[in-house]
C-alpha cells in the first residue's frame, strides 16, 4: 500500500511540474512584446517627436 501511494505522489509531482512549466511558457508568450517592452526599446523614439515636453515649455511661457 505504501509503495502505491509513493507512486501516485511521484505521479502528482511531475504533473504540477509540468504544469508549472506550462504556466511559465504562456506568461512569457503573454508578456512579451507588450507595449511598455516596445517603448524601452525604443520603437517609438525614432521619430524624435517631443511633444509632452513642447506642451510643458507652452505652459511655463504662459504663466509668465
Amino acid at each position: 500500500m505504501a509503495e502505491s501511494a509513493k507512486k501516485v505522489a511521484q505521479q502528482t509531482e511531475d504533473r504540477l511540474e509540468n504544469l508549472a512549466e506550462t504556466v511559465r511558457k504562456k506568461f512569457d508568450k503573454v508578456t512579451e512584446g507588450t507595449y511598455r517592452d516596445r517603448i524601452i526599446a525604443g520603437r517609438f523614439a525614432e521619430d524624435g517627436d517631443h511633444a509632452g515636453e513642447r506642451g510643458r515649455a507652452e505652459k511655463e511661457r504662459k504663466q509668465d
